[in-house]
């Protein structure tokens, strides 16, 4: 790892940092008092702020003559999680905690901020931090491009913690990265009879059941990888009657727009036939969610030759395979092109587990990557 290219009083503020917002989580649109320690940090070192959204801030450094704008993001909001991690800086706050490592998201920009702002007379260019509020909610970051703060930026880059590389590593993907994510509510209307004359009723319990079935067997069938699930189901009130209704609710990820249209269309179509064979009436309503990332090539070059000339090449890992877990940071990208990388946490929990610790390595990992990423983007035509 390329130490050098940070100086150590920045790594060991960032570090500070990174403890104080761990301690101290706040969830999404609620991120006052994190929102305050990143507008001071900015100011301090000499970075435009603004503010969006309430608990939104963007930092503006104003480099040499001319170039591109290339933007870096960061999520602030925590999660409704108990932490059971027994750091030393475990969070003071009842039932919330940095259970998805967006504490060392929001550290490690205002460490790669602080960098970058010592270095501004040697880059052509402006360099815009996006530190947003409630990705693990309804999504900050579609509502700050709505806002207007990402006017005049040409790319994006982000990165996430990601505890099956291990530290120091750097996670490079090209194309389709996070699913896109859909959630659907379907009711069933059939007709009520006794159990001992159910040719005289229609089964909307039997029909959801067959409906249920026929959307769980979707992903069999698809040459692109995808993820569609049941997770709720409701219907009838007493053992010996036939269900006049039946309702259920279920998520469908996908990846790319035109895989997403397409399993809406096919989990509408298996909840169809099965009312057609039954004679129930259906009504089926989808809530779009995140649309997923997927990574614009030439961006992800720029980040792939970041990352091998600060941690050298068997440090940089290219993923092979899409996630089915989703990220607003895919709005970024389809509003201008970039790319989201992801850093070694070298962690034995998963994301959102209340024993999720992300180590040292994993901050200074991000903030010099980060850094790196700025100065590859900035030298490009």
């Amino acid at each position: 790892m390329n130490k050098r290219m940070i100086p150590e009083e920045i790594l060991d503020k960032t570090t500070e940092l990174r403890k104080q917002i761990h301690e101290n989580p706040e969830l999404g649109n609620q991120e006052y008092q994190t929102a305050e320690l990143v507008e001071r940090v900015l100011q301090d070192s000499g970075i435009e702020t603004k503010r969006y959204l309430d608990t939104a801030v963007i930092g503006i450094l104003h480099c040499g003559r001319g170039g591109k704008t290339v933007a870096l993001r960061a999520d602030l909001d925590a999660l409704p999680v108990e932490e059971k991690t027994g750091c030393s800086f475990s969070s003071v706050r009842t039932g919330v905690m940095h259970a998805c490592g967006h504490d060392v998201h929001t550290a490690s920009l205002l460490g790669a901020a602080m960098a970058l702002s010592k270095e501004k007379e040697k880059l052509n260019g402006t360099v815009v931090f996006i530190f947003q509020p409630d990705e693990e909610g309804n999504g900050g970051a579609q509502r700050l491009i709505d806002e207007g703060a990402l006017d005049g930026v040409d790319a994006v880059f982000g990165c996430h913690v990601a505890p099956d590389l291990p530290e120091g590593a750097v996670g490079i993907r090209y194309g389709k990265f996070y699913a896109a994510s859909d959630m659907f509510d379907v009711t069933i209307k059939g007709k009520a009879s006794h159990g001992a004359q159910p040719e005289k009723g229609i089964d909307a319990l039997v029909t959801a059941a067959k409906a249920i079935c026929a959307i769980d067997e979707i992903h069999r069938g698809e040459t692109d990888k995808c993820a569609v699930s049941v997770g709720m189901m409701r219907a009838g009130t007493v053992r010996n009657t036939i269900a006049d209704d039946a309702c259920f609710s279920g998520i469908i990820r996908s990846l790319g727009k035109e895989n997403r249209a397409h399993l809406k269309q096919r989990v509408q179509q298996c909840v169809a036939d099965a009312c057609k064979t039954s004679g129930a009436s259906f009504e089926i309503a989808m809530k779009e969610s995140y649309g997923g990332i997927v990574n614009t090539d030439r961006e992800t070059a720029v980040a792939q030759k970041a990352a091998e000339s600060a941690f050298g090449k068997d440090n940089v890992v290219e993923i092979q395979e899409p996630l089915m877990t989703t990220e607003d940071f895919g709005c970024y990208v389809d509003y201008s092109c970039g790319s989201f990388y992801h850093i070694g946490a070298g962690c034995e929990y998963s994301l959102h587990s209340p024993y999720f610790i992300p180590g040292e390595k994993a901050l200074e990992t991000a903030v010099i990557m980060h850094v790196s990423v700025v100065k590859e983007y900035l030298k490009q035509d």
